[in-house]
């Protein structure tokens, strides 16, 4: 089988490395050899920054593949949100140099550079094309190939200033939209995980606070709260952030519908991040909106909300413990707001109050059961049935539930709050113990097949009501958002 002209290759492997946050001392770099990255004058990728050690990371290049390893820094490399010791670089990488530091994009590639090493093997159409045009001398022709030649020379005389010009101008086109399209493309892949390693930061960052504090409170420390102040104010940063890349993403100015972005706003609020909504959630979302419709059942809790200022007292004790005031949508979805609810027997007892205690979790938190537990009515010796009482075991028990089986998910608050007569909190604590790991997204990802309808139905309804509490009347429901007093509260 003939073959054509064979080109040897001999191939570089190249590392591009871009400064997308921090001030260094160029912001694009190509390397091909090793290099270092730091604050200390010999490192070729100098970055001015606070949270920069003098030599924080080094590039090498191993076997034909580039890794990076951080120099035992002060601050850590970290890598979408964990600490990273050494990493290969086998895809498009960003570091970030310490937690809410500079960051820098790391991209490995081939450069080529070719050397031909000819083969002559003659196809028979080469032969022809060759004979009548190509660049042989005509006193060597026959009249006919002559003839064919000479008017072929003619035409493509005329033709090919016209050609060229239309295909040189269409070339430069495609290349410049090409290459503007890569190039947003990129920048928007590159903002996007930037914001979802930001988001997945602050959750950490909040969950090490709520930690700290409950140290501090074991102790007896609770004055000393320099430190708490410190890791705050990070995290008050890194939120500033994270809402400037929503912004240059224009997460909420798409062509989306009002509807769509409350729901995008409430996965925020419930502390899940809205750029990696799974796909159909809006839907499935708006589904459950539709059931809320077909019977007043949410009308009537609001209203009783308002009466017996439910709507005041619950968010206030919520926000006391730095919670989502939406939370007050899960006493909804429990009893109605009806503090005198009794629920069907389970093997755990009778579940009582308008939140819903079983006797061995009340009693965790600080409730007395009464001696009609064993029973399904309503016992006023029975602390579950107190509002007030009930209100702040049940917001402890929430925070509890956030801190750790949840890692900062409302979500999966939710799900485990609904735990008692499910195996979900089982598939909750079988996912790694960190927010970017384990999130409702996740849960879905991983066990929607296995999350029993119970708790799925309860989950979205608490969500869909809180959805629908933010702007009621955008959702065809005849009353007023139930905790637009929310900023009253906030400012006393």
């Amino acid at each position: 089988m003939p073959k054509g002209d064979r080109t040897m290759v001999k191939s570089t492997v190249v590392l591009k490395l871009e400064v997308l946050r921090g001030e260094a001392n160029q912001k694009e770099f190509s390397f091909s050899e090793p290099f270092s990255i730091g604050r200390d004058e010999s490192c070729q990728v100098r970055v001015q920054d606070n949270s920069v050690s003098r030599m924080h990371v080094e590039g090498y290049l191993r076997d034909g593949c580039w890794w990076i390893r951080d120099l035992n820094s002060a601050n850590g490399t970290l890598v979408e949100g964990r600490k990273i010791d050494r990493l290969p670089l086998t895809k498009p990488t960003m570091i970030e140099l310490g937690v809410g530091g500079p960051i820098l994009s790391f991209e490995p590639g081939v450069v080529r550079s070719a050397q031909a090493t000819k083969q002559k093997n003659i196809y028979s159409v080469t032969e022809c094309q060759k004979r009548y045009f190509g660049k042989s001398v005509q006193g060597d022709m026959g009249q006919h190939t002559l003839f064919v030649r000479q008017a072929f020379q003619r035409v493509l005389r005329k033709q090919k200033g016209k050609y060229f010009a239309i295909i040189g101008t269409g070339a430069v086109l495609l290349i410049l939209a090409s290459g503007y399209a890569y190039l947003q493309h990129k920048k928007v892949r590159a903002q996007t995980q930037l914001a979802v390693g930001l988001f997945y930061d602050m959750k950490a960052l909040e969950l090490g606070i709520a930690e700290l504090k409950s140290k501090l409170q074991a102790l007896g420390m609770e004055k000393d709260l320099e430190e708490i102040h410190k890791h705050e104010s990070s995290l008050e940063r890194l939120t500033l952030n994270y809402e400037e890349y929503i912004k240059k993403l224009g997460v909420y100015s798409q062509d989306i519908s009002p509807q769509e972005k409350v729901i995008i706003k409430m996965a925020r609020v419930f502390g899940e991040c809205e750029l990696r909504l799974p796909a159909g959630f809006l839907k499935e979302v708006q589904k459950y909106i539709a059931e809320w419709r077909t019977s007043n059942r949410l009308s009537l809790a609001v209203q009783r909300a308002k009466e017996h200022r439910y709507d005041v007292e619950i968010p206030y004790e919520l926000m006391k413990y730095g919670l989502p005031p939406q939370f007050f949508y899960l006493a909804v979805q429990e009893s109605d707001l009806i503090p005198t609810r009794c629920g069907p027997e389970t093997r755990f007892g009778y579940a009582k109050g308008m939140w819903m205690f079983i006797p061995d979790t009340a009693r965790d938190y600080g409730l007395k059961t009464g001696p009609l537990e064993i029973y399904p009515r309503y016992d006023p010796r029975d602390e579950r049935h107190d509002f007030r009482k009930s209100t702040e075991a049940a917001v402890r028990y929430i925070r509890d539930l956030y801190d750790r089986d949840a890692q900062a998910s409302g979500l999966l608050v939710m799900a485990s709050y609904n735990w008692s007569e499910t195996r979900v909190r089982e598939f909750i604590r079988a996912m790694p113990q960190n927010p970017r790991e384990r999130n409702f997204w996740l849960l879905l990802e991983k066990f929607v097949s296995r999350i029993p309808n119970q708790t799925y139905n309860y989950i979205f309804r608490i969500f869909s009501a809180a959805v629908i509490g933010e702007n009621p009347r955008l959702f065809g429901f005849d009353f007023d958002n139930p905790l637009g007093h929310i900023s009253e509260l906030k400012d006393n």
